[in-house]
């Protein structure tokens, strides 16, 4: 937001307006003795040309990598437009809507969020977002806990191939609440969830099963046979998705004979830039029937006396408005910023275009993987159907590429090991519609010579998978 300084004409007019003659007077209560006086080792001030010069060197120091990483943060192409007014006064310095009739703009951005990914997810409602995607499944899985009246347990089925922070953010959560999240192995051929790995759960007791669609892996799971066979063991299901393949794929709502229940994940693909750390944004909609259970607040649109159309805040089952002992979460403010980017971009890009960007993603992933395996020392690990990212399994060590890849200003996926070391040598690796064929090129090439120089210095070389 551009600042403008207050010229001395203009102090001078609030002092008196106050009814003090200098700025100290305002901070006359603090003693001397707290005071630091003048602040040592602070440079000059910068021009406004040399503050430029000093932030694009700054820039150009963290270097500008062609990226090929994914692992639940996504490099999308963001409109001009999305940026330009989410960065207005009225949306940047906007706080939570306490007063209706002061924040009708902020209150109809946020119903219009809602009923976006209502319809994007194929559920009924939406609350006006959460923290994150991870923090997201946790509430998701609280809510499960307390909707599932068929259910006596505080246990949910996770399956391994759900994104491992994920399931760390909500163990964290859940943990001290009584909470037991279950593993469920993944198939070591496909990389998704079967319903072989279910069966030795069957008849017990859960109160949901999370579904992750695309999976960790990118691998697209048999969503409608999981859905099923949750619905009849009595367990809610809970989808936690990408909200980008919601433009192609089956939406959650649409799951199997009745749909998920639950519908989280993480709104950062949806007109958010790659930043160091954040901040994202999480989403959460669920069926009508648990509505009263669904964390944070949720905006109304509703006419007065004389038809005006009006918004306001319509349920707020948080701590701060009901008692403590009665609220569903304690989440004291929504992405409000976050919100407002996801809303502007979703209406520029509408339906169509969204759908076009997730094409885009799929082939140009599709165009990645035919590339880099194009020799005899990368090879697809799984052998399902996938989004806009795949494993790649590598038959030399990792350690002896990554490095160089680096080196070429590549960012060339994201390393399995730690969280699945069962995968060995095996890269996470994404392309979205940002990337180009001159962009794949220059990977796969850089790539090539890399094991090339490596094979030939003697690197150990590990037998193609079967």
């Amino acid at each position: 937001m551009p600042f403008i300084p207050h010229t001395e004409s203009d102090v001078r007019d609030m002092l008196d307006a106050i009814g003090v003659q200098d700025v100290e007077d305002l901070f006359d209560e603090i003693p001397a003795s707290l005071r630091i006086g003048e602040l040592s080792g602070v440079p000059d001030g910068l021009n406004e040309q040399e503050i430029t010069r000093l932030m694009v060197e700054r820039a150009e120091a963290d270097g500008r990598p062609l990226c090929f990483m994914g692992a639940g943060a996504y490099e999308h192409h963001i409109p001009a437009a999305v940026w330009e007014l989410t960065t207005r006064g009225e949306f940047y310095t906007a706080y939570t809507p306490y007063q209706a009739e002061a924040s009708q703009g902020t209150l109809q951005l946020l119903y219009e969020f809602q009923t976006m990914m209502a319809g994007l997810t194929g559920m009924d409602v939406s609350n006006a977002s959460l923290y994150d995607g991870a923090s997201g499944m946790a509430e998701a899985v609280l809510m499960a806990v307390r909707s599932n009246r068929k259910s006596k347990s505080k246990r949910i089925l996770v399956p391994t191939a759900v994104h491992p922070q994920y399931r760390n953010t909500t163990h964290t959560i859940v943990n001290n609440q009584g909470v037991e999240l279950v593993e469920v192995p993944y198939n070591s051929e496909g990389g998704h969830t079967s319903l072989d790995s279910l069966q030795q759960f069957e008849g017990e007791d859960f109160a949901a099963l999370v579904i992750q669609q695309p999976n960790f892996f990118g691998i697209l799971e048999e969503v409608d046979a999981l859905t099923e066979w949750a619905h009849k063991q009595g367990a809610l299901v809970i989808a936690v998705a990408n909200p980008t393949s919601l433009a192609l794929l089956t939406p959650p709502g649409e799951w199997g004979d009745s749909g998920a229940d639950i519908a989280c994940g993480e709104g950062q693909p949806l007109g958010v830039p790659m930043m160091a750390g954040g901040p994202y944004f999480g989403f959460i909609c669920c069926k009508q029937a648990l509505v009263r259970q669904l964390p944070g607040r949720i905006c109304g649109r509703t006419t007065d006396r004389d038809n005006r159309v009006g918004y306001t805040l319509t349920l707020q089952a948080r701590e701060q408005h009901i008692r403590r002992s009665r609220a569903t979460s304690n989440i004291c403010t929504n992405q409000g910023l976050l919100v407002t980017a996801a809303t502007i971009y979703m209406s520029l890009l509408g339906a169509d275009g969204l759908k076009r960007v997730a094409q885009a993603c799929h082939a140009n992933t599709r165009k990645l993987v035919t590339a880099l395996t194009a020799g005899e020392y990368v090879e697809p690990m799984f052998n399902r159907p996938y989004f806009h990212e795949t494993v790649l399994r590598f038959a030399l060590p990792l350690d002896k590429i990554m490095r160089p890849l680096h080196a070429h200003n590549l960012l060339p996926g994201y390393v399995l090991s730690n969280d699945y070391p069962e995968l060995g040598d095996a890269l996470l690796v994404c392309a979205t519609e940002t990337r180009t064929d001159a962009d794949i090129k220059t990977y796969a090439s850089h790539l090539g010579r890399i094991i090339e120089s490596q094979t030939a210095a003697g690197c150990p070389v590990e037998p193609k998978m079967a």
